[in-house]
């Protein structure tokens, strides 16, 4: 299901802005971003404009800029979207449910949780049935997703892997697989070269200028592993800093 279709940047206002990220090339004459898959990929160096951008769209569906859905509600610095009112989404249909995971604010994330929990019992429910502290850090995202995700919605997953081994983001993969055909559209900024694997999806690459769709196989991420994998004693050769 595609809910969120379009994404426009306002770029009458960005003319009265400088400096970041207005002046990122990935955004440079860029008018539009057209989403045509449940699930897209946001690809680039770190930098680029992915998560700024995820950050704004957050900003938008009136979820926390920091981690959490339109439910959440917590204070954490710089948990501001610098983009946020410089982009218009466009939808069909509207969805409100959904979630944000910024992986670098989940322990924030996790706290308020524990806090809610303590004002309101019964909310672990919606998370494994435990504090999301009592969990190692790849369990507590699984159980995030597992428990919180519940098919229609809008996920936006600001680099996921960060707590997930490999074999945590094939389980992922399956159960975005399962999601996907209940309802929900993903919006993912990853380094991820396992979870852009996802089948049909889209990968968008930050790292043109201005930003344009690639295939999986034009990604630096799938290159870089492919050719280390091939023959790592040539690449660290070849790669070597001089």
């Amino acid at each position: 299901m595609i809910y969120l279709r379009t994404i426009y940047l306002l770029r009458e206002r960005f003319l009265t802005k400088t400096g970041y990220p207005f002046s990122l090339p990935a955004y440079r004459e860029l008018e539009r971003i057209d989403l045509t898959s449940s699930v897209t990929f946001l690809a680039g160096e770190n930098g680029s404009g992915k998560s700024t951008l995820l950050e704004a769209i957050a900003y938008q569906c009136g979820f926390h800029t920091a981690g959490g859905s339109r439910a959440n509600s917590y204070h954490v610095d710089r948990a501001e979207a610098a983009l946020g009112d410089y982009i218009r989404l466009s939808w069909m249909p509207k969805m409100t449910d959904g979630f944000f995971l910024r992986a670098e604010s989940f322990y924030q994330f996790a706290s308020h949780i524990d806090e809610a929990e303590r004002i309101e019992p019964n909310g672990y429910r919606a998370y494994g049935g435990r504090s999301l502290h009592e969990q190692s850090h790849g369990e507590s995202f699984l159980s995030l997703f597992a428990n919180r995700f519940n098919g229609k919605g809008i996920y936006l997953l600001d680099e996921p892997e960060a707590a997930l081994s490999p074999m945590r983001q094939l389980a992922f993969l399956y159960l975005m697989m399962d999601l996907v055909k209940e309802g929900a559209q993903f919006l993912i900024a990853t380094h991820s070269p396992i979870l852009m694997g996802f089948p049909g999806a889209t990968i968008l690459s930050f790292d043109e200028s201005p930003l344009a769709e690639v295939r999986y196989e034009e990604t630096e991420h799938y290159q870089l592993t492919r050719r280390f994998l091939e023959n790592r004693k040539a690449f660290l050769e070849e790669t070597k800093p001089d």
